[in-house]
């Protein structure tokens, strides 16, 4: 058996947090998420409250998250805060951004939003075509050497990506400690691409976002009940994948009662969580939502199970 760690450490960084963090996509997203219509910013604020509480140590954030509102949520949260809470947020490599006078006034804004002197992991969103990898690293250790950024990361690179970006780091004396990815059962992409592989050679934690594979694990969506808002025209998320969708969360929802009656959203995030150097980020737009992926810890499915959900989802291994 694969047991769940209490915490693990982000790459070669001292950050130790629980093995399942918070993502804060939802706090703010009107278009995706419909933040302001089904939900409020006092429903984010008390599932930060929950996440917390539960003893999720690591909130993932960014800048483009409605539009900046997101990072706002965190920091106000982080403020009243019960407990200390690691505060990861993420760069957007926008055209307008080509050097490093653009990149540093983007970090100073969300240090401002945040309301924080530094923060403990900056991310880059996604690969930046504009300026070269190696530029963009020199710019964020110049960052980390001014104090306004602890450690780096990166979201959506490639293996090629990765490298370079951990070579460059190595010239100034850091590393690249966390590589961001979509990774879920219905989306397994960094197991046959190379990703997860390279991260673990490198000691690169792969923080996996979209772990419910945007709502699809949870359950309540079926053939004829799609997904709400844009989510059901983002990619693999339309109906057929709703008509392939029943074998998985029928045996989600086997496994869950074999465990003291599990939500099939807690299993699939179980399953993720036992993958060695991996580190899942659902998000929650409640509370409820909150404590219900909190239960996705304290337990541990057998390896027989794990086995079972791993064919299954096999033909998302692509």
């Amino acid at each position: 058996m694969n047991p769940i760690p209490n915490t693990i450490q982000i790459g070669s960084s001292d950050l130790r947090v629980a093995p399942l963090g918070a993502g804060a996509w939802q706090w703010g997203d009107r278009m995706t998420w419909g933040f302001g219509r089904g939900y409020t910013r006092s429903d984010a604020e008390a599932a930060f409250l929950a996440s917390v509480n539960a003893g999720v140590t690591l909130i993932d954030t960014a800048e483009i998250y409605g539009n900046g509102t997101s990072e706002r949520i965190v920091g106000d949260c982080v403020r009243i805060s019960p407990r200390p809470v690691v505060v990861a947020t993420k760069f957007a490599p926008l055209p307008t951004r080509i050097g490093r006078r653009t990149v540093m006034r983007a970090l100073d804004g969300s240090l401002a939003r945040l309301g924080v002197s530094c923060i403990d992991l900056y991310q880059v969103h996604w690969p930046f075509p504009i300026i070269p990898i190696e530029m963009l690293m020199d710019i964020l250790a110049d960052a980390v050497e001014m104090g306004k950024v602890r450690y780096i990361g990166v979201s959506n690179y490639s293996v090629e990506q990765m490298r370079r970006a951990q070579a460059a780091l190595a010239k100034r004396g850091l590393a690249l400690v966390s590589n961001q990815v979509e990774y879920s059962l219905l989306h397994r992409t960094p197991e046959v691409d190379g990703v997860w592989s390279a991260c673990r050679e490198l000691n690169v934690t792969l923080i996996a976002y979209s772990p419910l594979a945007k709502g699809l694990l949870t359950g309540k969506y079926k053939p004829g009940q799609p997904l709400p808002g844009t989510r059901r025209f983002m990619s693999g998320m339309g109906g057929h994948m709703l008509e392939r969708l029943p074998p998985v969360i029928q045996l989600l929802t086997q496994i869950g009662e074999a465990h003291g009656g599990k939500t099939p959203a807690q299993v699939a995030l179980n399953w993720l969580a036992r993958q060695p150097g991996v580190l899942p980020i659902p998000g929650a737009k409640n509370a409820k939502q909150a404590e219900s992926n909190a239960g996705a810890l304290g337990w541990d499915m057998t390896d027989a199970e794990s086995d079972q959900l791993s064919q299954v989802s096999l033909e998302w291994r692509v």
